[in-house]
């Protein structure tokens, strides 16, 4: 009991300890002046405010009074008035952000308040003393960025070769800065001839685009959302590469690079936030450092660069960083599965060859048919006879003779004819058969090609994320270092990292182009063609709508498991089409041994008739001597029936019986076979849903664990709690974490069509009351097993 009193008096001991800590704390106003604001600063200045707040919360309360934030639009006696507002009020700390503010404040050399001058111009144009490392005023710091219009200048020129670059700056920072002279000495350096842009609202640049091949934003800070999309679709529709100096997030809206990293605005904000605390703390202004060095980071809209036609150099991969999504934007045509399907079904190329195969196949049957159809033939000669033969041939053999006939062959009865057209027939048969097989092929390779484009897109995104990852451990890695936490081969390590990963990243893009080459491929596209693939969903369009979550409960329930499983083989059988064609060649070998058997002591009768004509005799022999009694016939026919009976065949019949059998047994051996794999497959099927069915449900708690994981780990290392080998593990299991969770839903899709295809039956290609008969089958089956 005694002890709890105890604690009950230390606890309020501490509290009015706190409280009177909290009222030592001296109370810092700090007002800001802006040469101008919009919708899109306004979150930027919380920002800076509660990272202001933040770090100086321990030694001072900071206070942003409402009425202190001053804006002069781009006006110098507004921005003098503002100033003097400051001064003339209770504000104790002054943050100046601009170029006007810029042209104030830096030519003073007496402050009479506190005043940190920031963001206020490129370092190409500054005015203030850049060989200082503090500013040496009292009352009085700056920050200068490592920014430079000349370096943008130069990694624009090594990305786009422009030859006309046109320059828009805001038309007010345009006439109180030296840009011309600036920009003279650095594109006079690259070859190239530029137009300045100075501009009051998006429509002065759009109007001036004309003549420029590329076009750098050196301003427009404070455009509107609005606006840099307006200028943003223009850009595309002249498929102009742009540059801008405002950073990631533009880049994102659509411009196609900046040089400027993703950090480097927190990066400032902190930097404020520290002079502010070293100030309050008892550094004066004057002694605090002015320099902010950024790691410059190009970063690229991979969609712009495709819209806009712009090849990225693999040379510059390595340091680069990617936004926008890998989709393909310029895609002449997006197709959803089922477009994919019907279109390959129609223009693939191996099936329509398939297809002929077919016609061929029918032709022979229309062959096989022909021997009862009538032969009707001609004939024409015309003779000569040596004379002396001819004048005793008694008018018979004459000298000169032209003839003619017409012959009509008839087949009545063939048992080789016969059989030869029930073997055509059924081998037509087959071959149908062979192409049904074919297409339900072809829809599963289609199918395939669609999922593993959509595969090889999420695995594309999560290796661009996974190297912008390691560019955040790496810049831990080196911020440990410099802070002595760790040593120089953490970084290295890291830096080896970032190359393998950026690597993978590579593969990743192309093996997505090659996703894209077998998908226009399986469809008979050009090669060249730009298409796309919508992404699917298993509880949306199609699949919602054919019910596959249906199969969950299935093969979820292990009592049902089995019972389905015998069922979807039952029906296996009998949709296969490889299946019916062995049996169709099973019927055409049967007739080939019933010919070969008793079929061989069958007669084949046939009709004959004949009309012949003679022309004309003459010469020798031409006439009948008087003295013989008779005349010459020129024309006659003759009418016969025709029976024939193999009897000894050269031992053929018994040759061809022997193979025939040898060839029913080999088929009959196959079917057995086919049956045997189409009832493995479909319960490996079976089993690889199972499989897909539990790594859909347990890649998701995999990879929010694997997430959590990392960020505790990359704390730790931060703090230097845990070494660099178990962050990289913790990385490595997060991206395998991340592949297994976008991939689950496309394989368990993938094996499902796969399990159709042994079925020979695709739910997604027939219609509800066709996959409802599939459905009452099923139950019906179910009931003769209880």
């Amino acid at each position: 009991m005694k002890s709890i009193k105890n604690l009950a008096v230390l606890l309020i001991f501490l509290a009015s300890l706190s409280q009177a800590i909290a009222q030592d704390k001296r109370i810092y106003k700090v007002g800001i002046l802006i040469d101008r604001t919009n919708d899109e600063l306004s979150p930027l200045l919380d920002k800076l405010k509660g990272e202001v707040q933040a770090v100086v919360g321990e030694d001072a309360i900071i206070e942003f009074p409402n009425d202190a934030l001053l804006v002069n639009n781009f006006d110098l006696e507004n921005a003098q008035a503002n100033y003097n507002k400051l001064l003339a009020s209770d504000i104790d700390i002054i943050l100046a952000f601009g170029v006007f503010n810029n042209e104030i404040i830096s030519p003073l050399t007496v402050h009479e308040k506190p005043t940190i001058l920031f963001g206020a111009v490129n370092r190409d144009v500054q005015q203030l003393d850049l060989s200082k490392t503090s500013s040496g005023v009292k009352n009085f710091t700056y920050l200068i960025e490592s920014e430079s219009y000349q370096d943008d200048l130069d990694r624009f020129y090594q990305l786009s070769g422009f030859k006309n670059l046109g320059i828009a700056i805001d038309a007010p920072i345009a006439k109180i800065l030296p840009l011309k002279e600036v920009f003279d000495g650095e594109l006079a350096q690259l070859d190239a001839d530029y137009r300045l842009i100075p501009f009051e609202s998006v429509d002065d640049i759009i109007t001036n685009l004309e003549g420029i091949d590329a076009l750098y934003m050196a301003g427009g800070f404070f455009m509107s959302a609005v606006e840099k999309t307006m200028l943003i679709k223009e850009l595309l529709n002249r498929k102009m590469p742009s540059f801008t100096v405002n950073g990631p997030e533009d880049v994102e809206k659509g411009f196609l690079a900046t040089l400027q990293a993703e950090e480097n605005l927190d990066q400032f904000f902190r930097r404020i936030a520290l002079n502010i605390e070293a100030f309050v703390t008892g550094t004066p202004m004057s002694e605090l450092p002015v320099f902010i060095e950024y790691n410059p980071r190009l970063t690229i809209n991979y969609n712009t660069s495709d819209i806009i036609g712009f090849p990225i150099k693999y040379s510059l991969i390595g340091e680069t960083d990617f936004v926008g999504e890998f989709k393909n934007v310029i895609s002449e045509k997006e197709y959803d599965l089922l477009g994919v399907i019907n279109q390959a079904l129609e223009q693939n190329l191996s099936l329509q060859s398939g297809q002929r195969d077919v016609d061929l196949a029918s032709q022979e049957v229309k062959t096989a048919n022909s021997n009862y159809l009538p032969s009707l033939s001609a004939s024409g000669t015309a003779t000569y006879v040596d004379p002396d033969l001819a004048a005793i041939s008694n008018g018979q053999n004459p000298e000169f003779s032209t003839a003619g006939n017409i012959t009509l062959n008839q087949t009545i009865f063939s048992e080789a004819a016969n059989a030869n057209i029930s073997i055509q027939k059924n081998l037509q048969k087959a071959q149908q058969e062979d192409f049904n097989a074919s297409q339900l092929d072809l829809i599963f390779d289609a199918a395939n090609a669609y999922f593993t484009v959509l595969i090889l897109k999420a695995n594309t995104q999560i290796q661009v994320r996974n190297v912008d990852l390691t560019k955040r451990n790496l810049q831990i890695s080196e911020q440990n270092f410099e802070a002595g936490q760790s040593g120089k081969s953490d970084m290295l390590r890291f830096r080896s990292e970032m190359a393998q990963n950026t690597q993978a990243m590579v593969e990743a893009i192309n093996q997505l182009e090659q996703g894209f080459l077998l998908l226009n491929q399986v469809l008979n596209n050009p090669t060249n063609l730009e298409i796309d693939v919508e992404d699917v969903d298993l509880n949306a369009g199609v699949f919602e709508e054919y019910k596959y979550d249906e199969l969950f409960g299935l093969l979820d329930n292990p009592t049902l498991r089995e019972p389905f499983i015998e069922f979807l083989v039952k029906e296996a059988y009998e949709n296969s089409p490889e299946l019916r064609s062995l049996a169709f060649n099973l019927d055409a070998t049967n007739r080939n041994i019933r010919l070969n058997s008793f079929g061989r002591f069958l007669p084949t009768l046939a009709l004959q008739g004949q009309y012949n004509s003679t022309f004309s005799r003459s010469g020798a022999g031409s006439t009948v001597p008087p003295n013989l009694g008779f005349g010459l016939v020129d024309n006659y026919y003759t009418a016969g029936a025709s029976i024939s009976l193999p009897l000894i065949n050269q031992n053929l019949n018994n040759i061809n019986r022997q193979t025939a059998l040898i060839q029913k047994d080999q088929i009959e051996i196959n079917r057995d076979n086919l049956e045997l794999g189409i009832a493995v497959n479909v319960r490996n099927g079976v089993l690889n849903l199972v499989n897909q069915m539990s790594n859909i449900q347990l890649s998701r708690i995999s990879e929010e664990t694997a997430e959590e994981a990392l960020e505790l780990t990359r704390a730790s290392y931060a703090e230097g709690a845990v070494n660099i080998v178990q962050l990289l593990d913790a990385q490595n299991n997060y991206l395998n974490a991340q592949l297994a969770r976008t991939n689950a839903v496309y394989n368990f899709l993938i094996n499902a069509l796969q399990l159709e295809r042994f079925m020979g039956y695709y739910f997604l290609l027939n219609s509800e009351e066709k996959n409802n008969e599939f459905r009452q089958r099923f139950f019906e089956f179910l009931n003769t097993k209880n």
